[in-house]
């Protein structure tokens, strides 16, 4: 086992464009570290710089307390579990959870043992004769995985695992790779653009964006008290709703200089129907125009006064007017209906008019 630590890396490729712009992530021994953000944000590089598969133009990798820069991916102590499984078809499950370790010149009754053992762990005892073709999604998966855990080593690398697998499938297996990392107790970075998926898997959370590290932390912190509108609006779902303090609706009710040209955050679940307006709180009058039943709860979606010019006045505003209400059981207000919802003071986030800064308020 061993801890993972990354100072200023950075990835330039020759036509200048910077895929990773100086990011600091220190992963603790037996941690489960997630790298979430959208598609082309830089996570799937950066892990790869980690593995080796991608060499860094700057920077210091440094795992298990030695520096990686220039070391060989086989010579990391890594194992991979990518996003296409990556099994060989024409071998059976057996097969391809030793293949690794009789290329390494591993004696076959060891073998033997550590692919038996990663069978049972995984539940795989009946199919280590069965060919990859022979088995399910989910099923294949777990060899890969298996193929992983036989090399025992210090830090797993997963690269959207679940990608490929159907809704129901892929919350099973997110608990069964959670509950595996327990009692291996091995380090892992992983990487998702599913930010549920993230909430739930991760002990240290990376918010990344556009090659750079939004935030990092706990991932209740993190929801909590997000850093910027990006993690407010990219973590949770629904979305935080996200609205300009100059809004003369708003501006009055919270007061002070410091929010004149703010962005106000409120999550969907904080907003409760209501005639009345909270002390030192905000309270904003909607008209109906979506609903979204869900089982044990409700998204009432309503839209707001515009500004003057209609438009949003504010980088990561949601689209003008438009705020999403979470309410519990299946009762909701008809659409059309006018409404009245309010939020208390400390269920309120501010962030900078430029929304990379949260304002404490």
């Amino acid at each position: 086992m061993a801890n993972v630590t990354l100072r200023n890396v950075r990835k330039a490729y020759p036509n200048g464009f910077e895929a990773i712009k100086g990011v600091d992530v220190d992963v603790a021994d037996g941690q489960f570290c997630v790298l979430v953000g959208p598609s082309g944000c830089g996570k799937s590089t950066l892990l790869r710089m980690v593995a080796g598969l991608e060499t860094i133009t700057s920077g210091e990798i440094n795992i298990g307390g030695r520096v990686v820069n220039q070391v060989e991916p086989a010579d990391r102590d890594i194992a991979m579990v990518f996003q296409n499984y990556a099994l060989y078809p024409h071998m059976s499950v057996f097969n391809n959870m030793a293949y690794g370790l009789r290329n390494r010149g591993m004696k076959e009754a060891e073998i033997k043992t550590r692919v038996e053992e990663a069978a049972r762990i995984l539940e795989l005892g009946t199919m280590l004769t069965r060919k990859p073709g022979q088995l399910s999604g989910g099923q294949r998966q777990r060899v890969a995985m298996g193929r992983a855990i036989v090399r025992q080593p210090k830090v797993f690398l997963f690269d959207e695992p679940l990608s490929n697998l159907d809704a129901k499938l892929r919350i099973s297996m997110r608990v069964e790779i959670r509950k595996l990392q327990r009692r291996l107790n091995v380090t892992s970075i992983y990487v998702t653009h599913d930010q549920l998926e993230a909430m739930t898997l991760a002990d240290i959370l990376v918010v990344m964006n556009g090659g750079q590290v939004e935030q990092v932390g706990n991932p209740l912190a993190i929801y909590e008290k997000p850093a910027t509108t990006f993690v407010a609006s990219f973590i949770g779902a629904p979305p935080m709703n996200l609205m300009s303090t100059r809004q003369d609706e708003i501006k009055p009710q919270l007061g002070g200089s410091a929010v004149e040209a703010g962005i106000l955050g409120i999550r969907p679940e904080d907003l409760a129907i209501t005639d009345q307006t909270p002390s030192g709180g905000v309270a904003l009058s909607l008209t109906i125009d979506a609903i979204e039943r869900v089982g044990a709860e409700t998204f009432v979606y309503g839209s707001r006064a515009q500004d003057q010019q209609g438009v949003a006045t504010n980088p990561g505003e949601l689209p003008p007017g438009e705020v999403i209400v979470r309410i519990p059981g299946t009762e909701a207000p008809a659409i059309g209906q006018k409404i009245r919802v309010a939020a208390v003071r400390n269920k309120l986030h501010l962030f900078s008019g430029d929304g990379r800064k949260r304002i404490e308020i």
